[in-house]
């Protein structure tokens, strides 16, 4: 029989800055993982002090609380299963993403991220320094005189050949990737392609330990991985959720194998959307300290749908709606609200906002006299609106929550100081076809943990009916705006892959549509520069991911 080896792969959720609470989860993780027989235990990027850690890794006095943290960790394991674990380590003088391996008592190795990533959402430029190639760290096997040479490679060290040519060049045996790897659909394709590839430069299995949960606009999904010598997959983790993923290998000759390990199915399209959606604003309310949330429920389906992934994320017991009716509000929306927050077993307050807009016509009227009526008497309404969810907010201590969606923020369909007040957004990176897609689906579908009702949570006539912000008489957001699909088609071109007017218009779409849109959205920057934050679902977010100038003369040239 070849040497034999237990590696357990720690898929936790750490909070960024919760130095003491982190070291518990590790220390909880690895007893479970002695359990099981481990003798070794994988943790993902930074797990001492949660990730991304921004700026706050450059604080003096935290480094110095990781680095006590990090060093008992490792009395720790005087005896039971080793660990890797990632840290910001600092080392003559330079500050690095490291992960460290743990064995004996004592920091046998530390390895240091190679490729910095400073692109979307990362900027690891900005407070790490790049390591050198690493070699490989050596791992004593119980039992034995014989060694494993573990490859660390620290998540973007993975993403190009560079650090897996030079472990196995210097004798590494196993490729273990430690990760802060965040959602965007359709992202765990593009990690196993990149883990195969990897795989078949270096002829080495590989171990991907991602982190799970969710980081102000971000979401981790986890979904750790195996992946053998072959290419096959050995093991698979939960997705949206911690786990703890035993794996058991064998070495023959000199190849090692994942000879048993669970593999969970995966998780994928809109019930992935979903479920991102939920851990996002789970995690920033829980780990925030809010008691709930409230929202404004409308009677239209992006609130309806906000609401609906509140409850699954919180209970309705911490989710509070409110309807602020106007004179322009129809009978079908104040059904159509009450009907959504009975489905949901909600709270729902009804608060009629026409004693604020008298008021204020009865304000202005010197100043507006002789003026005709305009979209300034409508921003008064959602601006009224937004100070009664605020006053809610602030008097029952919880987190206002947005509902606006990408497809309106794109187009700055959207009023500072009124429907964009709050804390959070979960449908900010989610096109309205989307809110669509995702209401008809969890009509049919109840995810695995959500805490909501199984059954259609959401009425067919919020879907059916033409969306409205009801601010002025038989209003419509199509008298203003083309067909959802043919802005969103359009809006996708612009923001996802950077295409100019020109390159739509070549596609097929009206240039004077496509002319338009692309005014509304540059003019725009100056509101989502305000906008809460929100869950990252697709590849290029507004905010870290997408960065335009608010002065912007560019855009005046005409088709670019």
């Amino acid at each position: 029989m070849g040497a034999e080896l237990t590696i357990a792969i720690a898929q936790t959720n750490p909070t960024v800055g919760a130095i003491t609470n982190n070291l518990a989860l590790i220390r909880a993780t690895r007893a479970r993982a002695a359990e099981a027989g481990a003798d070794l235990v994988v943790f993902s990027e930074l797990v001492v002090v949660g990730y991304p850690p921004e700026d706050l890794v450059l604080k003096p006095a935290l480094q110095e609380h990781v680095a006590c943290a990090v060093q008992a960790l490792a009395e720790d394991t005087a005896s039971g299963p080793a660990m890797i674990v990632g840290a910001p380590w600092r080392d003559r003088g330079n500050l690095y993403n490291a992960m460290l391996l743990l064995h004996g008592g004592r920091i046998v190795t530390a390895r240091y991220k190679h490729d910095l990533p400073n692109y979307g959402v990362f900027d690891e430029k900005r407070v790490f320094a790049p390591g050198p190639i690493p070699g490989p760290m050596a791992l004593p096997l119980a039992g034995g005189d014989e060694q494993i040479r573990i490859g660390g490679m620290v998540c973007e060290d993975m993403w190009t050949e560079d650090v897996a040519e030079g472990l196995q060049e210097s004798g590494a045996e196993i490729l273990i990737v430690p990760n802060g790897s965040p959602f965007e659909a359709d992202k765990q394709d593009v990690r196993m392609n990149l883990a195969v590839a990897r795989i078949t430069e270096t002829g080495l299995p590989l171990i991907y330990c991602n982190q799970v949960g969710g980081q102000d606009e971000l979401v981790f999904d986890g979904a750790s991985f195996v992946l053998n010598a072959d290419r096959r997959l050995a093991a698979q983790a939960k997705a949206f959720e911690e786990d703890l993923l035993i794996t058991r290998w064998r070495r023959d000759g000199d190849v090692w194998t994942c000879i048993e390990g669970r593999i969970t199915p995966p998780v994928e399209g809109l019930e992935a959307v979903y479920r991102a959606m939920c851990l996002g604003l789970r995690d920033y309310v829980d780990k925030n300290g809010f008691p709930g949330v409230v929202l404004g429920l409308s009677g239209g389906i992006d609130s309806a749908l906000s609401a609906v992934v509140a409850v699954d994320a919180l209970g309705a017991q911490r989710v509070h709606g409110v309807m602020m009716p106007s004179r322009y509000t129809s009978q079908a929306s104040l059904e159509d609200a009450r009907a959504v927050a009975g489905a949901l077993g909600i709270r729902l307050d009804q608060v009629s906002i026409e004693p604020g807009v008298a008021a204020f016509e009865a304000m202005l009227a010197p100043i507006f006299r002789g003026l005709p009526p305009d979209i300034t008497e409508e921003n008064i309404q959602a601006r009224i609106r937004g100070v009664l969810l605020m006053a809610i907010s602030n008097k029952q201590g919880a987190m206002l929550l947005t509902t606006g969606n990408k497809s309106e923020m794109s187009v700055g369909y959207a009023t500072l100081y009124g429907d964009m007040c709050g804390g959070y957004s979960v449908l900010k990176d989610v096109y309205k076809t989307a809110v669509f897609a995702l209401s008809r689906w969890r009509n049919q579908h109840r995810p695995a943990g959500a805490l909501g009702p199984a059954g259609a949570v959401i009425p067919e006539r919020v879907i059916t009916r033409p969306p409205s912000a009801e601010l002025r008489a038989d209003q419509t957001d199509q008298d203003s705006l083309p067909p959802y699909d043919v802005l969103d088609a359009i809006l996708q071109g612009l923001v996802e892959t950077d295409l100019s007017a020109r390159d739509l218009v070549e596609q097929g779409y009206d240039p004077e549509v496509v002319r338009k849109v692309s005014n509304l959205l540059d003019v725009a920057e100056y509101k989502r520069r305000q906008a809460p934050p929100g869950v990252k679902i697709t590849r290029k977010a507004f905010g870290r991911d997408r960065r335009y100038p608010i002065t912007n003369a560019f855009r005046r040239m005409g088709f670019d």
